[in-house]
């Protein structure tokens, strides 16, 4: 085996845009998009069948790859190609399986966006997992910055208004605003859980004063003192589990 070829072997085994599995996904996202609501229409009908053709395209450009790496050349000559000359033809179908990836690639950004405006967060998530799986974690981690970006952008207002004095209704809001960010932005978001941290010390703080007003008796178990102090400001890891601790005190409370 020639140096070249070996070369052309190792590509097939590591290119994403070859694998099956992996090419079919965001095409099987916009099947399911398009199946689940028949009247889906204008940009974003658009851009789903824009991706299942480029992926169609992809699909057969792949297969020809893989034929003409696995067997003899083909018995339909391509024009203007020496059909002897299979690792030619199979560096021109490797190059436009190559191309179209990136075009599947771009196709799946521009569903992406759609679905963003329609404020479908979940299977935006779904086609940066796909992108991520398939190995390409820039545009995953594009698309996940972008939809990070609308989610805390739709909960501003809300989280504006945290403070250490809120009354019980502000309170609820405010745990069920933290919640959407959490379970909305994606968790490799730049400082997700840092942001979400930091609101948690005004949020404690209020519901503290309320324990206070109200003479209740905080557990020994209690964290929300220690929360309201900034106990756990230097460990946003720990974010969700500390707002479910204080959802769980002020449920208690005010329930």
């Amino acid at each position: 085996m020639t140096h070249q070829e070996r070369a052309i072997e190792s590509a097939v085994a590591t290119s994403p845009y070859l694998s099956l599995r992996r090419a079919v996904r965001p095409a099987i996202l916009a099947h399911s998009l398009l199946a689940g609501d028949q009247e889906r229409a204008g940009k974003l009908a658009a851009e789903c069948e824009d991706l299942l053709f480029l992926s169609g395209e992809l699909l057969k450009a792949a297969g020809r790859a893989r034929i003409l790496d696995a067997g003899p050349a083909p018995a339909m000559p391509d024009a203007g190609q020496d059909n002897g000359d299979r690792p030619a033809q199979f560096l021109e179908a490797y190059t436009e399986a190559g191309l179209l990836w990136a075009k599947v690639v771009g196709s799946s950004l521009a569903l992406a966006g759609a679905l963003i405006d329609r404020g479908e967060w979940d299977d935006v998530g779904r086609l940066a997992s796909f992108l991520a799986d398939a190995g390409e974690e820039s545009a995953a981690m594009d698309l996940r910055t972008r939809l990070g970006k609308v989610v805390w952008q739709a909960h501003r207002e809300q989280l504006r208004g945290i403070s250490n004095t809120m009354p019980p209704t502000a309170i609820r809001q405010a745990i069920t605003a933290l919640r959407a960010v959490l379970r909305d932005v994606p968790e490799e978001y730049p400082d997700r859980n840092r942001e979400v941290n930091r609101f948690l010390a005004p949020l404690a703080s209020a519901i503290h004063a309320i324990m206070k007003d109200e003479g209740v008796q905080i557990p020994y178990s209690s964290r929300v003192e220690h929360i309201a102090t900034g106990g756990v400001a230097k460990y946003p890891d720990i974010v969700k589990i500390s707002l479910d601790e204080l959802a769980a005190e002020f449920e208690g409370l005010c329930g």
